[in-house]
């Protein structure tokens, strides 16, 4: 497991918040890429966990790290999603398993206004893209001009998913 994976394990499993800082200023170095900084986004939008996730867990990791990203790139979030379906963990499924768990499980916060506002997606690991695909559906149904993605680590695909 790479080091990126191990902290957002810890941030995740462990509890170990203090991480969020480290993490979340990560993130915000991908913002320097002259490619982003051409076409900045609006609004950093983090991906939501269920409810019942979020009190399992005490907190919402991808919120963290995009409040920590929020503050070092003056990009407002936007807390703008809602998981409202709860779905079983990704990290047993395989690849298509992970794109009918989530099919249709956000959906726009009401009263969201998100017309026409280029948005970043914030996560903390890309596996197969499941999770990203089904939040930006939804952003783009609600009117998103783009959508894109910031995530701290990738999983290569056939490697142990489990994070």
């Amino acid at each position: 497991m790479g080091a990126a994976r191990r902290l957002v394990h810890r941030l995740k499993y462990e509890k170990a918040q203090h991480l969020r800082h480290y993490l979340g200023r990560m993130l915000a170095a991908g913002f320097r890429d002259p490619r982003v900084r051409e076409a900045p986004p609006d609004a950093l939008v983090p991906v939501p966990l269920h409810p019942a996730r979020e009190r399992e867990r005490e907190f919402n990791q991808a919120q963290l790290l995009a409040s920590v990203a929020s503050d070092r790139l003056g990009i407002p979030v936007l807390d703008c999603l809602l998981r409202f379906r709860y779905t079983r963990t990704q990290t047993n499924f395989h690849r298509e398993e992970r794109f009918a768990n989530l099919d249709g499980a956000f959906r726009l916060r009401r009263g969201a206004d998100i017309a026409g506002k280029r948005l970043a997606l914030v996560d903390d690991v890309l596996t197969t893209g499941a999770t990203a695909q089904a939040c930006a559906r939804a952003l783009k149904a609600a009117g998103a001009a783009a959508v894109h993605l910031a995530v701290i680590a990738k999983v290569r695909a056939g490697a142990d998913t489990t994070i």
